[in-house]
């Protein structure tokens, strides 16, 4: 197995995100390599559909298609049929030109697999280097020594509340783990769902396992959780579960069939309408509700999530979304081309403000991202360790039995804990082994 940074250390977030704040580089300072020859077809495939920013992205390869003379073969794809449909294109010998991937485990293992080619020579052309933290051109772009990802925009994902449904119940921010079981109960008791979540496909639910274990056995342990160096039967996954359990005690969660009935949209959608207080969810979320006239700061806003164990350094999880170029791809000079373009600080901070995320070049302009964004930036910046999320973090198919447990412990989550974790354990070891 290719192995690959999950977590970033403080210092290589904090260059990043204050380099961001700061805004002092304009943007023209870095000259792009130059544009193609006019005339081609670049094929671009990408799970940026729908609400997750495919009309910001096609503005932007418009401009491409302006700027070099080229066409793209715009190919976006839903985003949880991407994750197959991505890697059987892969296999099947008729790649994108360009696609999109998240990085870690994911671009790992697409580079095992022979599927990408390296930018090395387009990075280096464009001195790039000199536009991306070191931590995350280590953690996202670098895989068995070279460089694979051009990324394109980075995010975590904190907990996110109504502010007006919190003003009417008296609720202040929780900050403490009994603090946030006591807005639970008082929400509760106003006829609010606490705290919504739309695990229908799965993921949305492993933020909940990533920051109960972070918070309590730390990002050290993580890591090796995630690189099958621990068990799921430990007792610190152990508590980690049983923590989530208290939650859903304390009546913080609908019930787990309504739950995994739902899409993370619809539990979005519960939140801006003031049917739910919470929800914990990625800042692509913003993206969704300001498209839906929702504004930030007012009619949605974030915390971090709570402190569940004293002295336990700080964390964030979240994915760096990034674009690469197949191995076998038909015009690889037109998908460098396109690469060297989207790496732009220009073309990422319109990114940023059109999709919802944070900009992944330190010389992004950001005096037109919200005061929400820049919070969230803030939040990084002072985070101890910035850790990819759960599926992004762990191999894929390892990432697959996780997923499964998440949504059986979500249907039952009175059950026994220690069998159902034995019982992971057991496909997780498959999982490594296969």
């Amino acid at each position: 197995m290719t192995r690959f940074g999950t977590m970033w250390r403080r210092g290589f977030v904090l260059a990043a995100s204050l380099a961001l704040l700061a805004s002092v580089v304009p943007a023209a300072t870095f000259a792009q390599d130059a544009s193609p020859a006019a005339g081609g077809e670049v094929t671009v495939m990408t799970y940026f559909s729908a609400d997750l920013g495919e009309g910001a992205l096609k503005e932007l390869l418009t401009q491409f298609e302006q700027e070099s003379g080229m066409t793209v073969n715009f190919v976006p794809v839903g985003h949880e049929d991407y994750k197959t449909g991505i890697l059987i294109q892969l296999a099947g010998g008729n790649p994108p030109d360009a696609h999109t991937v998240w990085a870690g485990a994911r671009t790992a293992f697409q580079v095992q697999n022979g599927s990408l080619a390296p930018i090395d020579d387009m990075w280096a052309a464009n001195g790039l280097d000199s536009q991306f933290s070191p931590g995350m051109i280590e953690s996202a772009v670098t895989y068995d020594g070279h460089k694979y990802l051009l990324p394109f925009g980075f995010h975590i994902a904190p907990m996110w509340y109504n502010p007006k449904v919190f003003a009417d119940a008296g609720v202040a921010i929780p900050t403490t783990w009994d603090e946030l079981k006591s807005a639970c109960t008082t929400f509760s008791a106003a006829g609010i769902v606490p705290i919504s979540m739309g695990s229908m496909n799965r993921w949305p639910a492993q933020f909940w396992f990533d920051y109960l274990i972070l918070r309590t056995a730390g990002a050290e342990y993580r890591a090796k959780l995630m690189a099958g160096e621990a068990k799921y039967s430990d007792p610190e996954v152990v508590r980690a579960m049983e923590l989530w359990a208290e939650l859903f005690d304390a009546g913080c969660f609908a019930d787990g069939a309504t739950v995994n009935s739902l899409d993370w949209t619809d539990a979005a959608d519960q939140l801006a309408s003031g049917d739910a207080a919470m929800n914990l969810m990625g800042t692509w979320i913003m993206g969704y509700l300001n498209g839906n006239g929702f504004e930030p700061g007012t009619d949605y806003d974030f915390f971090e999530f709570p402190v569940v164990d004293e002295g336990v350094p700080s964390a964030v999880v979240g994915p760096v979304d990034g674009f690469v170029t197949a191995a076998g791809a038909k015009n690889p000079e037109g998908a460098m081309a396109l690469l060297a373009f989207l790496a732009k600080p220009e073309i990422q901070a319109a990114w940023a403000v059109g999709q919802g995320n944070m900009s992944t070049n330190i010389t992004s302009d950001t005096s037109g991202f919200n005061d929400v964004t820049k919070r969230a930036m803030e939040v990084a910046a002072a985070a101890e360790t910035y850790n990819f999320n759960y599926d992004l973090a762990t191999p894929p198919a390892p990432s697959e039995v996780g997923l499964d447990m998440f949504q059986k412990f979500i249907n039952d989550p009175g059950q026994d804990i220690n069998a159902l974790l034995a019982e992971t354990e057991t496909g997780i070891e498959a999982a490594f082994a296969g």
